[in-house]
């Protein structure tokens, strides 16, 4: 019987703590410290204006995380969003190759157009969390959203639970995957890939604890946002100048 087989006749019995707490150990140091997740709460504030779709960020995450190179695959993407003047807003991935802009579609139709990227919004009340039956995903005390690969049954519950569209199944692994704010480089005192390639400064990376953290100062400063406040996920991924038919 393969790993997998035995999970699946045990999903009541195997709780999550063991991978908790070996993402624990695997934490090793930052700035010769020893690294303590409850001291942490990080998340990410994105400023729209700056953003100019270049997909680097895209582009770094994919080479980072080894995500798969098929084209609907993706830990962070970005989408274009034209308004026209009735209000009606048309919206594309500019990330998915071989997909056609509509060619009957002129700028000129448009008032204005500009870029958002979008990612897990690392919950901090993960509804992927809460449906997996077998604790493959789980939220670390930092507040990241993690998935635990060898105990994931690829049975896609996370996938339809999250409502920002940020999971999907590694057609290698056949197990969920999505972003994890570069968990790895984070806790050595990294930046995400995806921040530290942003030519424009666009994303900001931070921890929610500190009152030094550029992310805390970005949320101060600015009118912030979240995708979908209404149901209550309390996502951790923060947008400035944030236009209302952003979805």
């Amino acid at each position: 019987m393969n790993k997998r087989d035995f999970l699946k006749g045990a999903i009541l019995f195997f709780p999550a703590g063991g991978l908790l707490a070996m993402a624990r150990d695997a934490s090793g140091k930052a700035n010769g410290k020893a690294y303590e997740p409850a001291s942490h709460f990080y998340g990410m504030g994105i400023e729209i204006d700056k953003c100019i779709g270049c997909s680097r960020c895209v582009e770094a995450c994919k080479a980072e995380n080894d995500v798969p190179a098929e084209p609907f695959y993706f830990r962070t993407w970005i989408e274009r969003y034209q308004i026209r003047p009735s209000g009606e807003s048309v919206v594309e991935s500019i990330n998915v190759k071989g997909r056609k802009r509509d060619e009957a579609a002129d700028d000129r139709d448009f008032v204005r157009t500009f870029f958002v990227p979008k990612l897990c919004n690392q919950c901090a009340h993960p509804p992927c969390v809460q449906v997996c039956p077998v604790g493959a995903t789980f939220q670390t005390k930092d507040g990241v959203v993690l998935v635990d690969k060898d105990r994931c049954l690829g049975c896609r519950y996370c996938i339809q639970a999250c409502p920002y569209g940020a999971r999907y199944l590694d057609p290698r692994t056949h197990t969920a995957d999505k972003c994890t704010f570069c968990y790895h480089r984070v806790v050595k005192g990294l930046q995400p890939a995806c921040v530290e390639v942003c030519p424009t400064g666009a994303r900001i990376f931070g921890d929610l604890k500190s009152r030094a953290s550029r992310l805390v100062r970005f949320a101060r400063m600015n009118k912030v946002h979240v995708l979908k406040p209404a149901l209550n996920t309390e996502p951790k991924v923060y947008y400035a100048q944030l236009d209302g038919e952003v979805r």
